[in-house]
Parts: structure tokens; sequence; C-alpha cells
């Protein structure tokens, strides 16, 4: 699957129109909360809090057509625990 770093701009400047600021900050909640839902993976303590918080961060990516970093948290729900998956997401996010 292709990784293509404009999808989250051009879904917003769909939702929002020519509004530069506004995306930025929309971009900014979106990588927030992304690394919010990684940090909560990483905290988790059993394997329901790791599949809650990705399958919050596989909802969030499909909000913003992060198509990438949704497939990987919907493997990382399919897979509690995985440390690749994790890194993989991480690494996704981190390029976003």
């Amino acid at each position: 699957m292709a990784y293509d770093p404009g999808a989250i701009d051009a879904t917003l400047a769909a939702a929002v129109g020519d509004e530069p600021a506004l995306i930025a900050e929309l971009r900014e909640a979106f990588l927030d909360s992304a690394k919010g839902n990684l940090d909560a993976m990483d905290r988790s303590r059993d394997h329901a809090g790791w599949k809650d918080a990705a399958l919050r961060l596989k909802g969030l990516a499909a909000s913003f057509g992060a198509v990438r970093l949704m497939v990987l948290a919907g493997e990382a729900a399919d897979t509690p625990g995985n440390p690749e998956v994790y890194r993989r997401m991480r690494r996704a996010v981190e390029r976003l």
C-alpha cells in the first residue's frame, strides 16, 4: 500500500476549503490524537486496553483519510500487543 502524506491535507481541504491556518490546526489536532492513542496502547496493561486504543486510532485515521495508518491500526486491533505492528504505526505517524 502506497504512503500518501498529502491525503490528510486533501481530506481537510475538502472539508474546510482553502483555509491553510484551519487545515494546519486540524492536522495538528489529528497528530496529537494519533500520538495519544499510540501512547495509550503503549501504556495498556491488557489486550482489551490495547485493542480499544487501536480501534480509536483506526477510526481517527479513517476520518482523516490516513489509509495506511487505518490499516495498521486494524492489524493492531487484531493482534493485541504485537510490537512490530506498533513500531510500524509509530513510524507512520512520525511521517505524517
